[in-house]
């Protein structure tokens, strides 16, 4: 997700190895034998039909003028945006999360479902390849009834250029009642201008709410997409992870590497720019740098980034899609490197731990809502 107002069921394929409590040494391996996705490993989105790469890429930064990229999008962003996009399927990931706000009016340049659609047209010119997309419906204050969820996937389906998408969301709860957003969703799908629906940022109590008004239609409710990553562990803490482990649904991570703090990019010296930077100051980042050190040495280990140690730890939580977004081409090809091999019990709890050090900096006021 990812708004400022705001805005992520399977097991793993290979099992999970144990740690021996010796050198990690032993368990090295190579990033060339691991770093493509196979066309079947794919996973069901909750208890719906689709299936998507266990790894997406999210768009939010795709024309978006008002958190990303300095304020301003031109033709070079746009070429390294397309390249990503090409990068993605390329390695093997073919699913792309995007929303209607992303880039919309003021908050951007260009609209990021205009541009995703783009992509897909051009590339399918020359390739039959399978891309699943996912949008979402934002719940504006004005927005009332089932009619506003349809109306508005109708103008995300002319941008996309799509006579429907594969996952269609509720990007954030509704202030005056969700009841009637949640039969949009329903109305989507018996429409067929979607395949499956889902929720975002939605709590544990509203999560069971839209799952038993689906049900009662013989609609899964397929995902809830929420802010989650080794330093933002709140679903685990407030029960929705586990309620989304009970009742099938599929949580898709949004700003699983922390919007690029946890690459290692950054430091106290070296803070990010623009509104990241009020939010990672170099007090935080500095408290930071134990858990970005071990991270480091773990990677170090498997010939992997920090990137990929800490999408591929979210992975391992199962039941999880993380959607990391990226700008070009080199971060997108980073990110197929983070499948295809596991850390281990031991790696995964260490981890939790040192990250549990440090107190979560920021959550999203929708959230709450």
């Amino acid at each position: 997700m990812a708004l400022q107002v705001s805005s992520a069921g399977f097991s793993i394929l290979a099992q999970r190895r144990r740690g021996s409590g010796g050198s990690l040494g032993a368990r090295a391996v190579t990033s060339e034998s691991v770093t493509t996705l196979k066309g079947d490993e794919k996973v069901k989105l909750g208890g719906s039909d689709v299936k998507v790469t266990r790894l997406g890429l999210g768009a939010w930064s795709w024309g978006d003028t008002s958190y990303w990229n300095d304020s301003g999008w031109d033709d070079r962003k746009l070429k390294e945006a397309k390249a990503a996009f090409d990068a993605s399927v390329d390695g093997g990931i073919t699913f792309f999360d995007t929303a209607e706000v992303y880039g919309a009016g003021m908050m951007g340049a260009v609209n990021s479902e205009t541009l995703l659609g783009s992509f897909i047209k051009e590339r399918r010119k020359t390739d039959s390849v399978e891309i699943s997309v996912a949008t979402k419906f934002a719940a504006l204050p004005w927005r009332f009834g089932r009619g506003s969820v349809i109306s508005a996937l109708e103008n995300s389906l002319s941008r996309l250029g799509l006579s429907s998408v594969d996952l269609y969301q509720l990007h954030w709860p509704g202030i005056w009642g969700n009841e009637g957003y949640i039969d949009g969703l329903g109305d989507a799908v018996e429409k067929g201008l979607v395949k499956a629906v889902g929720v975002s940022n939605y709590s544990e109590k509203r999560l069971r709410e839209a799952y038993d008004r689906l049900k009662k239609r013989g609609i899964p409710l397929a995902a809830n997409q929420v802010n989650y990553s080794l330093i933002y562990r709140a679903p685990e803490e407030n029960g929705v992870k586990a309620t989304c482990d009970e009742l099938g649904i599929t949580l898709i991570a949004y700003s699983p590497i922390a919007q690029g703090i946890l690459t290692g990019k950054y430091t106290p010296e070296n803070p990010p720019t623009g509104p990241r930077g009020r939010i990672y100051t170099p007090e935080v980042l500095a408290k930071l740098q134990p858990l970005i050190a071990r991270i480091k040495e773990i990677g170090e280990v498997y010939g992997k980034t920090n990137t990929q140690v800490v999408l591929n730890w979210l992975v391992c939580q199962e039941n999880v899609v993380p959607i990391p977004g990226a700008k070009n081409a080199e971060q997108a090809k980073e990110f197929v490197g983070a499948i295809g091999w596991q850390l281990t019990d031991q790696e995964v709890e260490e981890l939790r731990s040192l990250a549990a050090e440090t107190k979560p900096v920021i959550g999203f006021p929708v959230e709450k809502l």
